[in-house]
């Protein structure tokens, strides 16, 4: 390997912000998107767009293998359904969420103008014993906007996107925000890209699209990029709160960058996951190993591409993941970044 040490790059916090608080629900990321296609730009040299609306830049190499980095830029959100006669806004929710974290939130409705909505809930003074024990069902859930119906039908179409309205703050030593899944991924590729050092592979960073309801963009892009070696790029679970077992804790906040070895969709093959830990080792950084029982990430999609390409994942320990207040560890971030770099620095060793 080439360089001892990768530094870690330092916290750039606007960035961070600006990719958190931008919104982009699945199938509708066009201002994350721009946001994302600025970044990556002066790091390319070329920047596509395919049907799906993922963004790949291109760095050439010398002549390497083709390593497709893939960080998905979608949220969760919702869609609008329908619009009552008393100007409440009906939704379909868009990918996995918790029924409990959807009350009492502050959402953005992208219709003709954005709308600052709120996802209230029947008062506890009024429920039923019953009403009280149970798990909101789909149906309870509407948006209020504050306007009378002509005026919202003005505003708001079937079809329009949702997002959640939380902005990013410090907590203590650690960050936390809405869409840190997987914001916190883009950042990783993001910071990557800037600090990568000579390489004989062709890199590929994909912002992929609809990750949360089904990896969509990312099987579109994988199949039209063809990688022989892939490296998703997601938050993953840090189960490291009060009452979690030691078996339980799937990473740990602090613990580093997390190296994957399995997701409810993938088996990461053992040369990968060596790799990443010689690249680790050799430059100190930072990292643990992840086994996720359940949930999957964009790594399925890029080791099936084509006639099948060597694919691995680089993850961000992540607490209270699909809330609002989703939670990680600058330290980890840099870890990830360097490694991600170091990865691409060093991957033709794994074709050779």
């Amino acid at each position: 390997m080439d360089r001892a040490v990768t530094e870690m790059p330092e916290l750039d916090l606007d960035l961070l912000t600006r990719l958190c608080e931008t919104p982009g629900a699945p199938g509708r990321e066009e201002r994350i998107r721009e946001v994302v296609t600025a970044e990556l730009a002066p790091h390319a040299d070329e920047i596509t767009v395919d049907p799906l609306g993922n963004v790949a830049a291109i760095r050439r190499g010398g002549g390497g293998p083709r390593v497709m980095l893939a960080a998905h830029m979608d949220e969760l959100g919702f869609m609008v359904t329908h619009i009552d006669d008393d100007g409440y806004i009906r939704v379909v929710p868009l990918g996995g969420f918790d029924p409990k974290t959807k009350v009492a939130q502050r959402v953005i409705v992208h219709g003709r103008d954005d709308l600052l909505g709120v996802m209230g809930a029947k008062p506890i003074h009024i429920m039923t014993p019953e009403e009280r024990k149970k798990l909101p069902a789909p149906d309870d859930h509407y948006i209020d906007v504050g306007l009378p119906a002509d005026e919202v039908r003005e505003l708001v179409r079937k079809g329009d996107p949702v997002t959640r309205e939380r902005t990013l703050a410090r907590l203590g030593h650690l960050i936390t925000c809405k869409s840190l899944d997987n914001r916190a991924g883009l950042y990783v590729m993001i910071q990557a890209m800037r600090h990568l050092g000579d390489h004989e592979c062709e890199v590929v960073a994909v912002a992929t699209t609809q990750e949360e309801v089904g990896l969509r963009g990312a099987r579109v892009a994988a199949q039209r990029i063809r990688p022989d070696i892939g490296l998703a790029i997601d938050i993953t679970l840090a189960n490291d709160g009060p009452g979690a077992k030691p078996h339980e804790k799937v990473t740990t906040v602090g613990g580093g960058a997390a190296i994957k070895a399995y997701d409810s969709g993938v088996i990461v093959p053992r040369a990968i996951i060596e790799h990443l830990e010689q690249v680790a080792d050799q430059r100190e950084i930072p990292h643990q190993v992840e086994i996720m029982s359940r949930g999957g990430t964009d790594t399925r999609e890029l080791q099936l591409a084509g006639d099948g390409a060597l694919a691995g994942c680089v993850s961000i320990p992540t607490r209270y993941v699909h809330q609002v207040v989703e939670t990680c560890d600058p330290a980890d971030l840099a870890a990830s970044a360097a490694l991600v770099a170091g990865f691409c620095e060093t991957a033709q060793a794994l074709v050779a």
